[in-house]
């Protein structure tokens, strides 16, 4: 099984917990729902990983939401096997 393939069986089993509060407010700050976080982890992929955080290798995971903003979202699988969504933020130009 992939990495991606991994995170979206654990994604569908809940079995994921959230970076709280962090997670909520990049959601808040981009005007993100769950049902968006839902569709990028289900149809996106793996745009890079970042392997020199001492905690683990994290993933960003790059996909379009249902009304067509490309946005990030970077988790982690924890050492208790759980999915850690760690923060999620808009790609694109800022101005």
């Amino acid at each position: 099984m992939t990495i991606i393939q991994k995170i979206r069986d654990k994604f569908d089993k809940q079995e994921y917990e959230f970076a709280v509060p962090h997670f909520f407010e990049e959601m808040l700050n981009d005007a993100l729902t769950i049902d968006d976080i839902e569709t990028v982890i289900k149809t996106g992929h793996i745009q890079r990983k970042f392997t020199r955080d001492p905690r683990g290798l994290r993933y960003e995971v790059v996909g379009f939401t249902g009304n067509g903003r490309e946005v990030a979202i970077i988790c982690r699988i924890k050492s208790t096997g759980k999915l850690l969504l760690i923060t999620t933020y808009e790609l694109g130009d800022s101005i």
